[in-house]
């Protein structure tokens, strides 16, 4: 072989192995980025040509497929999809997946490795391929009671109830909300529809529940009760407390009043401070435990860290560096705190749980098509050791004054005949300059059984600002105290 021809044979031989190695690197080092490309229509085509899996509530499937024209064979259904859009997102074929349809996304398509032998029974008998289904922990009739309760107020807000025994949620409620069924395919309409709800000023598709933060106001004062007494500066809840009211703030001139009129509040004691939410009373608490012993506490309870449900929550905050007055005002949680509807939840559990605080869970069980158990959730402590945030002993005085303030306080609104409930109510201010926006409504509850365990706990947010009422009627146990009453009784009588 003359030397120009040895030089065209090396040539092509290099680009036979260039082009050997790029289909070697695509194969199987960019295979699976190739695969998840938003932009690839293939996978897409693939992965609707066939009905998804299910979330199922109760039981009963809230979700479906329905058969279409075009490539894409087949899109998503839901049934009461504004109700259970928080918990089950959506999954579009335009817009993609959200929430449960997100996380779950190859279970539910029946991509997961886990049902490599179904899909290769599926080749090989030439039936229908099917995704997996996710069994959720929501409870029926309470999620009813949670989503009614908003929609009646015609309210932006939240509701999430928890089983303080495992952490299972019970109930994940937020309005206003949107059908996930009505964007569900390819169709210009729905692309507006789409858009048109994205653009929305009372943003239906903010999960409010889970991934909006806001100051939880009075409700926080069981939080600081607990700190207390779990790090001595108080020891009797009926003793005095010796702070006057109106409270000056330290370090300012800045006085602090009550919000009702009349109450038993200068120099009160914690307990009488609960029944009728005397500002001056947890503001002093919180300052003479100081900001580290209040975080600590705080953080035991969840604050600070992401939870993943397996949804991912934003994080509630109790900030590393306040001074004298921002920290006394977190005893009324005022100042710079922010908590989601479900920290609020998981901390009244904590207490209801006697000082345990478990991991908070949405799925149940993720199944194969054949019903065969692929994932199994277990009850787990959300602290590490023996979960406590807050000794049994803190907690039952926490109880004792929560249930006090049910049948003699503040939060009657949540009283059920021959049950014992404690409960919390919360206003929280907000805007540039604190006061300038209509106040949250907040209220936390739990209900206790005949055994003294507790199956559940609700933590309800109302925002008001849509809502045609005076500023005067904006109370947490007037709007969420009824809402909660009605989730607690759902869950009791099942």
């Amino acid at each position: 072989m003359n030397r120009p021809l040895r030089h065209i044979a090396v040539f092509c031989g290099v680009l036979i192995l260039a082009l050997l190695g790029r289909v070697t690197w695509i194969q199987f080092v960019q295979a699976d980025e190739l695969a998840n490309d938003p932009n690839n229509r293939r996978v897409k085509i693939e992965a609707f040509s066939y009905p998804r899996g299910n979330i199922i509530v109760g039981g009963k499937p809230v979700t479906g497929s329905v058969a279409t024209d075009g490539d894409f064979k087949y899109k998503r259904t839901y049934q009461d999809g504004p109700m259970y859009a928080p918990i089950t997102g959506y999954a579009s074929q335009a817009q993609g997946e959200s929430m449960l349809e997100g996380v779950y996304k190859k279970i539910l398509s029946g991509k997961d490795d886990r049902l490599f032998f179904n899909r290769a029974k599926a080749v090989l008998t030439g039936e229908k391929p099917r995704g997996g289904d996710v069994i959720t922990t929501i409870d029926e009739k309470a999620q009813k009671a949670a989503y009614k309760g908003l929609t009646d107020l015609h309210a932006r807000g939240a509701v999430v109830a928890l089983d303080p025994r495992s952490g299972k949620i019970l109930a994940l409620a937020s309005t206003p909300s949107y059908d996930p069924s009505s964007f569900a395919g390819l169709t210009i309409a729905e692309s507006k529809k789409y858009l048109a709800l994205d653009a929305d000023k009372s943003k239906p598709m903010n999960n409010r529940a889970l991934r909006e933060i806001y100051p939880p106001g009075s409700t926080f004062k069981i939080l600081t009760a607990a700190a207390a007494l779990e790090h001595g500066t108080v020891s009797d809840i009926n003793a005095s407390s010796g702070a006057p009211a109106p409270y000056t703030l330290p370090q300012t001139h800045t006085q602090v009043g009550n919000d009702v009129a009349g109450a038993p509040c200068d120099k009160a004691s914690m307990k009488t401070g609960m029944q009728w939410s005397c500002n001056n009373v947890f503001l002093d608490a919180a300052h003479k435990l100081g900001t580290d012993k209040m975080r600590e506490t705080a953080e035991k309870f969840g604050f600070n860290k992401e939870q993943f449900v397996p949804i991912r929550s934003a994080v509630s905050g109790y900030p590393a560096k306040l001074d004298q007055p921002q920290t006394a005002l977190t005893g009324m949680g005022q100042g710079s705190l922010t908590s989601t509807p479900l920290q609020m939840a998981m901390v009244v559990a904590g207490i209801a749980n006697n000082g345990k605080v478990m991991k908070p869970y949405l799925v149940d069980e993720v199944q194969g098509p054949g019903m065969s158990t692929i994932e199994k959730s277990e009850p787990t402590p959300l602290n590490s050791g023996d979960g406590q945030a807050v000794s049994e002993d803190t907690a039952k005085k926490v109880q004792e004054m929560m249930e006090y303030t049910v049948a003699e306080g503040t939060a009657d609104k949540a009283a059920i005949d021959g049950v014992t409930v404690g409960g919390k109510t919360g206003t929280a201010q907000h805007g540039a300059n604190v006061n300038d926006e209509r106040p949250y409504a907040w209220f936390v509850s739990y209900a206790k059984q005949s055994d003294g365990t507790s199956p559940i706990a609700v933590a309800v947010f109302v925002d008001p600002k849509d809502m045609d009422i005076p500023r005067s009627e904006i109370a947490g146990g007037k709007l969420g105290g009824p809402i909660a009453k009605a989730v607690m009784e759902a869950v009791l009588k099942k």
